[in-house]
């Protein structure tokens, strides 16, 4: 607010020059100076010097109950734009699987909201290549997802590694593949199911040593009878069928809460690594830096031990 009418409301308030200035850490010579600026300005006297004091002239009044006015609604925008700006600079834009999502993200969220009840939380839950697309368009600030093996270099993400897992394959209640274990041979002649079905505008984010016919087969949807980039759909059809879905054995119990069943194999499968995505030149920024320590804290707390 103006610092003259700042003064003025100080003097009318504190009915004294030397209280005010006292109040305001200025002299009582320059406060003075500045009261009469302020009567110039206004072209009208505003207060009437007495051997008490001071006492406000009529216009005096009616500028000291509108500089309240003013005082308030200073203080009011104020408030508002600091109330806005933690919602903003506070606010949590990230991006996770499903899984991540269940075993420790959703509690990180709840916690981060209790921490900073202002802040805006943005939750993005899909497969790594989506999330990708979404970190290099700005639109979240990291995710945590599966390594992207062959990723290009050009895109200048960073992963910040944080367990290793293997996959599990999950059936419905009642299955022929539950009888005994099976080998993985087994259970790829029998339809599959996925979650995380690659699009074909997310070719441009690989090497192109891995743009080859061999390594495009992923983004060949030929080989599954039912994609979804929803977990919830894709296990509503392997509850209804004979498909199959391989996601990461971390879900397990999650699965098994859903009525599905875990096939027990003759062979063990690779574990993959699991980490946080984020833009190199972003990862050292205070703000990026503080969630990539809460993420790692949070999924320390549920998750193996990187090996």
């Amino acid at each position: 607010m103006d610092k003259l009418l700042n003064q003025f409301l100080a003097v009318a308030e504190a009915g004294t020059i030397s209280a005010a200035a006292t109040a305001l850490f200025v002299t009582q010579p320059t406060l003075t100076f500045n009261m009469r600026k302020l009567e110039e300005t206004m072209g009208v006297p505003l207060l009437i010097r007495t051997p008490r004091g001071v006492e406000l002239t009529e216009y005096g009044e009616t500028l000291y109950q509108n500089g309240r006015l003013m005082r308030r609604l200073y203080d009011n925008t104020l408030s508002a734009i600091a109330h806005q700006r933690g919602r903003t600079e506070q606010g949590l834009r990230i991006g996770t699987g499903y899984s991540w999502w269940t075993l420790f993200v959703r509690d990180l969220v709840v916690d981060y909201s209790r921490s900073f009840p202002n802040a805006r939380i943005h939750v993005s839950l899909g497969n790594q290549l989506r999330c990708m697309d979404q970190l290099l368009s700005g639109d979240i600030s990291l995710f945590v997802a599966h390594e992207i093996e062959g990723l290009s270099r050009s895109t200048g993400a960073r992963l910040i590694p944080l367990t290793r897992v293997g996959q599990g394959f999950f059936v419905r209640e009642g299955h022929a593949l539950l009888s005994r274990p099976r080998t993985i041979a087994e259970i790829e002649a029998y339809p599959a199911v996925t979650s995380s079905m690659p699009e074909v505008r997310h070719q441009r984010f690989f090497e192109a040593w891995s743009r080859t016919t061999a390594s495009s087969v992923p983004f060949d949807q030929g080989k599954y009878v039912f994609a979804s980039n929803s977990l919830a759909a894709c296990l509503d059809y392997v509850e209804r069928s004979d498909a199959v879905i391989s996601h990461t054995e971390v879900m397990a119990d999650e699965f098994i809460r859903r009525g599905l069943r875990r096939i027990e194999i003759t062979e063990a499968t690779p574990k993959d690594l699991i980490g946080i995505y984020v833009l190199q030149e972003r990862a050292t920024e205070p703000r990026v830096a503080e969630l990539i320590d809460r993420f790692k804290a949070a999924a320390t707390a549920v998750l193996p031990p990187l090996e």
